[in-house]
């Protein structure tokens, strides 16, 4: 058994927080700048330069992205060999979290209650946490802050086993030509398959961590990715929605077994600065 600190978990998450909210993966701005190459459209290449500028200006000068800095999304797979020692887990998190948006200079947006009493908690606490047991004695944790000018543009449906593959590609389709311009495209898409009403979200959220560059494993899965991109960025929504061919920048796809009388899929819509960043103890 392998003893791991909370202290440690903290250090983590604070660390993981500010990174991923100052650089974006380079899967993503290598994406962002191979788009320039295909696009017609004048306006939308001039566009996608400035957005290669803005990421390069947060490298340098060490600030945000997006002014947006969002709700924490940790993700963490425990190995099953590891315990964890003076203090418990979630706590550890929200530390993290507290410290990575107060030191970091981070914009604090989560407030305490949803409709009562919409009071700022001014430390961007609580993060949202979704933990997984593994095998093994270490921990990999991701952060993946997540804006709601995108986040508000997600969708989920519950359809019926006799869904068709169209019937799911005209979903996905449908929920980026209602978002338009709202969720800062170009857009990353994540589409969760299967599991039941609250998984397939969660699935949806994992896909927008995938490297851009990686196509599902499965080839029928791997095709709907290509088919559902092809479809998207022949809407000419465009970066910023000025039109174009680059409305999206990926469509990736997770799916999870399900019931034999149901069909959940969900559609979690990440902007161009879709972030995350990963470690592990």
């Amino acid at each position: 058994m392998r003893e791991i600190e909370a202290e440690k978990i903290t250090q983590v998450v604070r660390e993981l927080v500010i990174k991923a909210n100052k650089i974006l993966p380079d899967d993503l701005v290598e994406c962002i700048s191979c788009s320039k190459i295909f696009e017609t459209n004048d306006t939308a290449k001039s566009i996608l330069s400035d957005l290669e500028r803005n990421i390069d200006a947060a490298k340098e000068l060490d600030i945000p992205v997006c002014q947006d800095t969002g709700m924490a999304v940790i993700f963490a797979k425990i190995g099953q060999e590891v315990h964890i020692t003076k203090g418990s887990f979630e706590k550890a998190v929200n530390e993290g979290v507290r410290q990575g948006y107060t030191d970091g200079l981070l914009r604090k947006s989560v407030v305490s209650d949803p409709l009562k009493n919409r009071v700022n908690t001014n430390d961007n606490t609580p993060a949202i946490i979704h933990t997984s047991i593994i095998d093994g004695d270490k921990i990999e944790i991701t952060a993946a802050p997540k804006g709601f000018g995108s986040e508000n543009m997600s969708r989920l449906k519950m359809f019926t086993p006799s869904a068709k593959r169209e019937d799911i590609i005209d979903f996905v389709v449908d929920c980026v030509r209602a978002a338009g311009s709202n969720p800062c495209p170009p857009v990353v898409i994540g589409v969760g398959i299967g599991g039941d009403f609250e998984y397939s979200a969660i699935l949806a959220k994992k896909a927008l961590c995938r490297n851009v560059s990686k196509r599902n494993s499965d080839k029928f899965y791997a095709d709907m990715e290509k088919e559902l991109l092809e479809k998207i960025n022949s809407l000419d929504i465009g970066p910023q929605g000025f039109g174009g061919k680059t409305t999206a920048l990926c469509v990736n796809i997770e799916t999870y077994p399900t019931h034999i009388a149901g069909l959940p899929v969900a559609v979690n819509v990440g902007c161009h600065v879709t972030r995350h960043a990963s470690k592990t103890i």
